[in-house]
């Protein structure tokens, strides 16, 4: 070092000292490792707390959720399902922190690690990533959320409960932990070994959360039947509109603002090159809600020459699980693509419910079963190359169809959507049919007919009283 910059400053006036010179350079070098080690802390700190705002933002579509559902159903059912609602966050949270993320993430350093689940870190033992739990138990409490709606109005309430906690505990990590942990069989977070020499992209949940939801929704749809009167003697399907349209609304609108925290915040950093994922990722998010929302309420006035508000909204929420899978790695305008062909989507797959006459009052197996398997396919058809490379250490041969891929993604992509559906409907099709064998699935018919607010709840959730009009004096 001395002699370097003995010979690298020899042009310096001689009253200099080089000695001294070289000493002071010195001093910057150990300066610099320094201002590194800041510059590091810096960015650990700046990712920490975009995940922990991503994570308030994810948790924040609890309230959206409620909504939706509370203005979804009948009036006489409102506080049932607004209840279950936060009871999903409350149980999944115990759930998750007790078994749920050692299932999906949990290892520990010396022990053989396993592709299928999880196997350490059981009520976060040996564990320091606080901002990491937060997040991934967000993303379980959305998934839980989902199934309210579809077995809305007639399940019993313990019943809900159980499956809550069943979800949340096991049924939803071991899926997280084949696509999402870097053991997992399905990952494409690993160096070798992948399936397919890719893996399953998934990047925010279409399939991990959406599908997870949306297969449990529709299993439980199935098992529990219909409500009462849902469908006539003919088989001819009777209406039963949601109380208000006005809470629908802004549910959807809380979703779409949520979802800024679930898609970008999958990114997990926001730092360096990541800002640029994090902010198309934004833009194919919002393109993609408005082209489903837009969509379904063309669909809708084509066939009904009706402007159907409601219809509108399952489109924009449509549009943003069609694109959670791929938001970070395909181009924003393929984004408008995937949120119209998403709104045809949902609105094929209720009308094949309603033919097999499977009652989902918030079409959420639709929106979010369906609309999420179609997401995952989307990926194996218009992943980019260049973006691939951003998120992925994928081969180049791992981008979608139409981008140069050579099928190994699309294959991939298929094999997740099978298996999630077959891992999830036998688990959670059990469960409902024991449920259902044990007498304690389903409300009696009269409770029904009265209304589960009334039965179960202490009375309805709008106290308006008829109040007489003061006299006037003459």
């Amino acid at each position: 070092m001395a002699t370097y910059c003995v010979d690298a400053l020899s042009f310096l006036n001689d009253t200099i000292s080089n000695e001294n010179l070289c000493q002071y350079l010195s001093g910057l070098n150990a300066t610099d490792v320094a201002l590194t080690a800041t510059d590091n802390t810096i960015t650990g700190s700046s990712d920490n707390q975009f995940l922990l705002s991503s994570a308030y933002l994810v948790f924040f579509m609890q309230a959206g959720f409620a909504m939706l559902c509370a203005g979804s159903v009948r009036s006489k059912n409102t506080k049932n399902i607004l209840i279950k609602n936060v009871l999903d966050a409350c149980v999944g949270a115990i759930a998750f922190f007790v078994f749920g993320y050692g299932f999906a993430y949990g290892t520990k350093e010396g022990k053989s690690t396993n592709e299928f689940i999880g196997n350490w870190n059981f009520g976060l033992q040996d564990f320091t990533d606080w901002a990491d739990f937060l997040f991934q138990w967000a993303f379980s409490a959305a998934a839980a959320t989902i199934v309210s709606g579809s077995v809305a109005e007639r399940t019993a309430f313990q019943a809900y409960l159980g499956y809550s906690f069943f979800l949340t505990a096991f049924v939803y990590p071991v899926v997280v932990h084949w696509v999402w942990d870097g053991n997992g069989w399905l990952t494409a977070f690993k160096d070798n070994d992948k399936l397919f020499d890719c893996g399953m992209y998934d990047f925010a949940g279409s399939g991990v959360v959406h599908m997870t939801g949306g297969v449990a929704g529709l299993m439980g749809a199935m098992i529990v039947g219909p409500r009462t009167g849902r469908f006539g003697p003919d088989g001819r399907v009777v209406a039963m509109p949601g109380h208000n349209a006005s809470l629908v609304v802004l549910g959807t609108f809380i979703l779409w603002v949520g979802w800024y925290g679930f898609n970008p915040g999958s990114q997990l950093a926001i730092i360096g090159p990541s800002s640029a994922v994090v902010a198309r990722t934004a833009v194919s998010t919002t393109l993609s809600a408005a082209a489903g929302g837009v969509t379904a309420m063309a669909i809708n006035y084509g066939l009904y020459h009706v402007w159907d508000l409601i219809a509108v909204c399952n489109g924009v929420l449509a549009g943003l699980v069609g694109i959670t899978a791929g938001c970070s790695v395909t181009e924003p305008w393929t984004a408008i693509v995937c949120g119209f062909i998403s709104a045809w989507v949902i609105h094929g797959a209720g009308k094949l419910l309603l033919k097999l006459k499977i009652d989902d009052p918030l079409e959420a197996a639709p929106m979010h079963g369906a609309c999420g398997a179609f997401g995952v396919f989307w990926v194996g058809l218009m992943a980019k190359k260049e973006y691939v490379a951003e998120v992925y250490s994928g081969a180049e041969k791992c981008a979608g169809v139409f981008y140069g891929g050579d099928g190994s993604l699309l294959g991939a992509q298929i094999v997740g959507i099978i298996c999630i559906f077959l891992w999830v409907g036998g688990l959670l099709g059990l469960f409902f049919l024991a449920l259902k064998k044990m007498n304690m699935l389903r409300t009696s018919p009269e409770e029904e007919q009265l209304g589960l607010d009334e039965s179960k709840h202490g009375g309805s959730a709008y106290n308006m009283e008829l109040v007489a009009p003061m006299p006037t004096e003459m």
